[in-house]
């Protein structure tokens, strides 16, 4: 087994310790706060997704940004508090943001799984989820736990089942057969409404990343809007959440297949997308621990950033 498999079968024990971690951070967003959180690849697909559900649960305006992509022309103060997504703790990109928001007087918070990086000093407050570090380069179980942390301190939200919950999901994600029509098609695409579209985004670049696979990732409805007409047969349309009325039939009708898991929390069905890009790696003879042309943290120039 490649160390990927290992570390994704391990994503509902850490979801739980995420959640009983998260009870106890001081620097989680209060409700009110205006909130950016910000990360690089699957860091941000999460940023996209804790965004979706701290503000479609009520608690306040929450922005996600690609760190190299932050709006610092926008006037000063215009966020209480900037949250960032580092697994390494490393990232240029990441280290040159909290440097510059915080000295403008901005709250400044990371999640990280390394404790001995300059992230640490970087930020005012860090919550380390060293016991979800990975040993692959591609990232699953603490992208997953860093989302399952966030997500727990906002509560109960409506219609958003707990982490727990989850968990207990993930736990059946984890063993569950992947269908053949997933492991022989020749392309994925990936949707998703609302916090739901962060995890289709992550979804799709972990297949790219571990096998190298065409697959591409949309909002639900803007699927119609276009990229619905490359379904065909041999290719799949995997949803996460909520399906739009008449989606399904619609790709069905010209012949391509539709993965729909209507019950799952959508968390726990990334586990199902993160096992299918492990397998399609090692079908083709790649190795998914060891991504080709990707390291595990991308430092630029001579080295990270003077903190």
């Amino acid at each position: 087994m490649s160390r990927t498999a290992a570390e994704i079968t391990t994503q509902p024990a850490c979801w739980r310790r995420a959640a009983a971690e998260a009870t106890g951070f001081t620097g989680a967003p209060r409700p009110g706060e205006r909130v950016a959180v910000v990360g690089c690849g699957t860091s941000w697909f999460m940023a996209q997704a804790y965004a979706a559900l701290r503000e479609g649960g009520g608690q306040g305006t929450t922005d996600a940004f690609a760190a190299s992509e932050f709006p610092h022309a926008r006037t000063a103060g215009a966020y209480d508090r900037v949250v960032a997504l580092t697994r390494s703790g490393t990232t240029t990109e990441v280290l040159e943001l909290l440097a510059r928001v915080r000295a403008a007087g901005t709250t400044t918070v990371a999640l990280t799984a390394d404790p001995a990086t300059p992230v640490m000093t970087t930020a005012d407050e860090v919550a380390v989820l060293d016991w979800a570090d990975e040993e692959s380069v591609v990232q699953t179980r603490f992208a997953t736990s860093a989302l399952a942390f966030l997500r727990a301190t906002l509560g109960d939200l409506p219609g958003l089942g707990s982490v727990a919950r989850a968990a207990d999901e993930a736990e059946h994600a984890v063993t569950e057969p992947l269908s053949r029509s997933l492991l022989t098609a020749e392309q994925w695409t990936f949707l998703g409404r609302g916090w739901a579209y962060g995890l289709a985004q992550e979804a799709a670049l972990k297949m790219r990343e571990a096998a190298g696979a065409w697959t591409e990732a949309y909002p639900a409805m803007e699927y119609r809007h276009g990229p619905v007409a490359i379904a065909a047969p041999g290719r799949i349309t995997w949803l996460f959440g909520e399906a739009p009325d008449g989606l399904a039939e619609e790709v069905r009708a010209v012949g391509g297949h539709f993965e729909h898991h209507p019950s799952a929390d959508p968390l726990a069905d990334l586990v199902r997308a993160q096992r299918l890009a492990v397998a399609l790696a090692e079908s083709r003879g790649q190795d998914p621990d060891r991504p080709r042309n990707l390291t595990r943290s991308v430092v630029l120039g001579a080295g990270t950033p003077e903190v």
